[in-house]
């Protein structure tokens, strides 16, 4: 299954770049101060660091698929990581934000805890995550062999709890692919610390 984006990054990236990142990125956006430093996490193609470049931020992507860390190079114009978030020190990098859109949906659901806190090892004091996951119960699998893991917006607030983490916006959207799946979105803050306000 995670063979799939090394082996098919032009499929991906035809299948996913078109889609029109504003609705689920603009929530987070509203909350970061101009030029912010913004890492893209699982960026895939590109498709939201080009977003971010094109508002003023300052992307940096992180992608596992040469194949899509390529065509992300290209399409964000913007430094991107060539590594596997599952063992990548986070704490090297200091962030405004970091973008896990996608990135976790075939992570098992007992793993998501430490992997989230370990992300979050990159953000300056007062920074922010923006994460989607698919709505669902278990686990579910595709025609391309994926496997997601899917979620409810109740166990998910109590990862976010238990990590320290406080939900300062969330959205619950229609696949823009037409699949009829739905995503979770939340842009996640630190309990205490002192957040952006909405521009």
């Amino acid at each position: 299954m995670n063979d799939y984006y090394h082996l098919h990054p032009q499929a991906y990236h035809a299948a996913t770049f078109g889609v029109d990142p504003s609705s689920f990125l603009t929530p987070l956006a509203e909350r970061l101060p101009p030029g912010a430093h913004v890492l893209d996490a699982g960026c895939g193609s590109g498709r939201d660091l080009r977003w971010l470049r094109h508002r003023g931020y300052r992307a940096v992507g992180l992608e596992r698929s040469p194949g899509l860390a390529r065509l992300a190079r290209e399409n964000g114009r913007c430094p991107v990581l060539e590594a596997d978030f599952n063992v990548f020190d986070f704490s090297s990098l200091r962030v405004d934000a970091i973008l896990l859109v996608g990135a976790f949906v075939h992570l098992p659901h007992r793993e998501l805890p430490v992997l989230l806190s370990r992300c979050t090892a990159a953000l300056e004091p007062g920074g922010l995550v923006l994460i989607t996951l698919k709505e669902g119960e278990g686990q579910a699998t595709d025609a391309r062999g994926r496997t997601f893991s899917l979620w409810q917006d109740e166990a998910l607030r109590a990862v976010f709890a238990g990590l320290g983490l406080r939900v300062l916006d969330f959205q619950r959207n229609e696949s823009r692919l037409g699949t009829g799946e739905v995503w979770l979105g939340y842009v996640l803050g630190r309990d205490g610390a002192e957040f952006a306000a909405r521009g």
